[in-house]
């Protein structure tokens, strides 16, 4: 049967790699696996759909409909100009502001999309007046973005705690540190960079007009700076388990999209709800065949059969680590985060369990590798969006994009695989 299921592995590949939609390549390595092996798709089937029934993943369509009203709402762009006001005005300051508004709002929506969605359209034309170069503020943006796949919660750590039964609270503080990290460097990188572009900065203000314009700012922000700490307390607090919070954040949002910032009207309301449904739509079916064929490979006995091969060629820890990350950034680079993870994080948990890596130091090694495969060809989703919404040829944004990603991202791939408190430090503070 491992034959079997290498043919299959070899027919999903094949087909992923001609640009076959990835229902359709889960699908025929299913068929692979049933007409020539011994399972039933019936089987397989009726299981499929009984997984999908499960109450955790309706925290996903719930946070992916967040995420849409808040960028049709108006709270986006209070975040920014929250932001902005402390930092703005400093040279590099705006793409910082870029930096650290992805990873707010990606505490809000749990999705790697959202970022680039709200804050492109916003922030893209204004970094290109002020002197960026509107490649490198599509990539920067874009970049960010996918702090919305680590910052908690996150719509993969949901999947990743289902697939592998851990802690999903576990798995959102496993990513927090990584994810403020990236933050972190993608400053610190920009700040480096933006030396050489002509950037025209705002004349510094007057410390009492500062005050001001600051105190106003922080108190239009209040509403939408409440949906984290309402989102991530009551999850933290014990009060809310990640689906009610993700219902929380949809009641909370339309409120305050409707009546405080007023950029939700009843016809954007429909259109968020149509745009969510298609993604969630298409999610789901991509989570019901991958979670078959990875099924099968699990009743195969091919985890084992994984690690068996594995240890034959080596045993050492962080050479084993290294081929691992290699892996899994191949993966990241051809299929979404969500498909990734579920298609390998079974096949290869039990590996990590004999190199002595936990559940949820994997959670970070996973959530790091498959996000930065939202922005690396040829894949690269999130990138391939921020192209289109920055109205930039794909290729002019490649470069800034791995570039940010060599010297933002990579580090942090590295530290979280050798250095396990980096992601285990906050799940033990609160018991996990």
């Amino acid at each position: 049967m491992v034959e079997i299921a290498l043919l299959a592995f070899a027919v999903l590949v094949i087909l992923l790699t001609i640009g076959v939609p990835l229902p359709y390549c889960f699908g025929a390595g299913l068929m692979v696996m049933t007409l020539v092996g011994e399972a039933t798709m019936r089987g397989m089937m009726l299981w499929g759909f009984s997984q999908l029934t499960n109450p955790i993943l309706l925290a996903i369509p719930l946070f992916v409909f967040a995420g849409t009203i808040m960028s049709v709402s108006g709270i986006a762009a209070s975040l920014l100009q929250f932001v902005n006001v402390f930092i703005g005005r400093v040279r590099g300051g705006l793409g910082v502001v870029a930096a650290v508004s992805c990873a707010i709002i990606g505490a809000i929506s749990g999705s790697g999309l959202t970022g680039i969605a709200a804050i492109g359209p916003l922030l893209i034309p204004e970094m290109e007046r002020k002197g960026y170069p509107r490649a490198y503020a599509t990539a920067l943006i874009a970049n960010s973005s996918i702090l919305g796949l680590l910052i908690p919660p996150s719509v993969t750590m949901i999947v990743y705690g289902w697939v592998t039964e851990t802690s999903i609270l576990a798995c959102f503080l496993a990513t927090l540190g990584p994810g403020l990290l990236i933050m972190f460097n993608f400053s610190a990188v920009n700040m480096v960079v933006s030396r050489k572009f002509p950037l025209i900065l705002d004349e510094p203000l007057p410390i009492d007009r500062m005050i001001r314009e600051a105190g106003k700012k922080t108190v239009n922000a209040i509403p939408a700076l409440l949906m984290p700490v309402i989102i991530l307390g009551g999850i933290y607090g014990g009060i809310m388990t990640p689906t009610e919070a993700a219902a929380v954040s949809v009641i909370y949002a339309l409120p305050v999209g409707f009546m405080i910032y007023r950029g939700l009207t009843f016809k954007t309301l429909l259109e968020s709800g149509k745009e969510s449904a298609t993604a969630v739509g298409a999610i789901l079916i991509m989570i019901l065949f991958s979670l078959m064929l990875s099924q099968l490979y699990v009743m195969e006995n091919i985890p084992q059969s994984l690690v068996d091969a594995i240890f034959q060629i080596t045993d050492n820890k962080i050479l084993l680590l290294i081929l691992v990350n290699l892996f899994l950034f191949c993966i990241g680079m051809v299929v979404n985060d969500i498909t990734a993870i579920i298609l390998t994080a079974p096949l290869l948990l039990p590996l990590m369990t004999a190199l002595g890596v936990t559940p949820i130091q994997f959670a970070a090694i996973m959530g790091v590798n498959t996000a930065m495969g939202g922005v690396t060809p040829p894949y690269a989703s999130i990138l391939y969006l921020g192209a289109r919404i920055g109205n930039v040829k794909f290729t002019e944004v490649v470069k800034p994009a791995m570039m940010l990603i060599l010297f933002g991202y990579i580090p942090v791939v590295i530290l979280v695989s050798v250095w396990p408190d980096l992601s285990e430090y906050l799940p033990r503070l609160f018991g996990y």
